[in-house]
């Protein structure tokens, strides 16, 4: 994390957009000592007149992201992803805060994992980064870890990675305990089992491609069974990446009866299809698979009525050697970290979401389902802000990526939207450089 900027400063002419309170106008915000100071249309004639002003040129001042679904390869693969590198990636791409899934070597399975990862990210890091407690030890399902003990310890969340819970009294016994510490779940919810050889999903074009397929009921069983579980506990869930319009629907259902059970999605499965997967493409091999273009529509209509609280960007950073292999043989998973915001304003652009509910997936919800005080300009909060060019265009390419691995499924696509200035606390952590 950057040291504070104790020096204040005003971002003017600004069009300010700020989901947590609905906020939607043309304005100036101050900075002091790290927070958010004032914020409004009429800051700006009120500012000192020896204050450092940044012109905002007219662009939106918003909330800086919070993603939470970040894999990096601290520790154990380090020629994948740093902390350090994802955390450059994540301020390229707006995201001023991230919450690191336990899937590292070791297991982030005990407060000296949780220690670790925080000493490194106050070293090294450019944005917030919150690690998850893993649920069980190793990831394996089968032995709780010291759930309380590693919440204490800064965790900000309790996770089991890529890694599904399948035994559901151990389930349980997580979710009671999680309950209790009134901790947040995020499950993966894919059954491996059902899964078994499956590489994409089933239907057509899997059988087109002579690919081993993932039936949506590897996902809608295990999202079923968690939300009765959760119903059973009292624990907060949260569903970390649905795909199926039926999950979809489950997760309505229990909204509607009050449960606690809340969703995200990933940037890919909002934007992406099985079609992508063209010709064999293993960047487009992902967990859960991408789906038809039927339920790539209903993952947007989830955002856009709110059934879907959050979207991520599954960043998963994978070498050039895993993906090299044959699709059924290769790792799943892509970057996206950079190219998560500028992916979203095609909904926006194609008039599917409007820019606040996009917003409020990106950065306040996802915030307060974690507990942080992120994801909003008002007085009193972190100056953790984006100012965001939502009609620059650009053509993606691998080499502009700061993530230390260019397994992007956005290659060479032409993208709207460009994060000018990302900054954490009141530092400038990015520029964007247009040379």
């Amino acid at each position: 994390m950057p040291e504070r900027q104790q020096a204040a400063f005003a971002l003017t002419n600004v069009k300010l957009l700020d989901p947590s309170t609905g906020l939607d106008e043309s304005g100036a915000i101050l900075i002091e000592d790290g927070k958010v100071k004032a914020i409004g249309a009429n800051v700006a004639s009120q500012l000192p007149s020896d204050i450092l002003r940044v012109d905002g040129a007219g662009k939106i001042a918003a909330p800086g992201l919070v993603d939470m679904h970040v894999t990096t390869g601290e520790p154990g693969a380090e020629h994948r992803e740093t902390l350090k590198s994802a955390s450059r990636a994540a301020a390229a791409g707006g995201v001023t805060s991230i919450a690191c899934m336990p899937d590292t070597d070791p297991v982030i399975d005990d407060i000296a994992l949780v220690d670790f990862i925080k000493r490194r990210a106050r070293d090294t890091a450019k944005v917030h980064v919150h690690p998850y407690a893993a649920m069980t030890r190793g990831l394996g399902g089968k032995e709780m870890t010291e759930i309380g003990l590693m919440l204490e310890a800064g965790a900000v969340a309790l996770s089991n990675g890529r890694k599904a819970v399948t035994n559901a009294q151990i389930m349980r016994r997580v979710m009671t305990y999680a309950r209790d510490f009134d901790a947040l779940i995020v499950h993966h919810p894919e059954d491996p089992d059902l899964v078994g050889n499956g590489v994409m999903n089933l239907g057509e074009t899997s059988t087109r491609l002579g690919l081993a397929g993932i039936p949506a009921e590897a996902e809608t069983i295990m999202v079923a069974r968690d939300v009765r579980l959760a119903q059973l506990t009292g624990c907060r869930y949260h569903a970390s990446q649905i795909s199926c319009a039926e999950s979809l629907d489950i997760i309505r259902r229990a909204k509607d009866k009050g449960y606690d059970v809340t969703c995200g999605v990933s940037i890919n499965h909002l934007t992406l299809n099985e079609n992508d997967i063209g010709l064999y493409r293993t960047f487009y091999k992902m967990s859960p698979p991408l789906r038809s273009e039927e339920e790539r529509l209903a993952m947007i209509e989830g955002v856009a009525d709110g059934t879907i609280d959050v979207i991520v960007s599954a960043h998963d950073p994978q070498d050039v050697d895993t993906k090299r292999h044959p699709f059924a043989e290769c790792a799943d998973g892509a970057v996206g970290l950079e190219t998560m915001l500028p992916a979203a304003m095609r909904m926006v652009h194609s008039g599917q979401l409007s820019m606040m509910q996009a917003f409020k997936a990106l950065s306040t919800t996802p915030a307060k389902l974690l507990g942080l005080s992120a994801g909003s300009l008002k007085p009193g909060s972190p100056a953790d802000i984006i100012i965001f060019d939502p009609e620059q265009p650009w053509v993606m390419h691998r080499d502009m990526l700061q993530s230390r691995s260019k397994n992007t499924a956005f290659h060479k696509a032409q993208l709207s939207g460009k994060v000018l200035q990302t900054y954490v606390e009141g530092q400038l952590v990015h520029h964007y450089d247009p040379s």
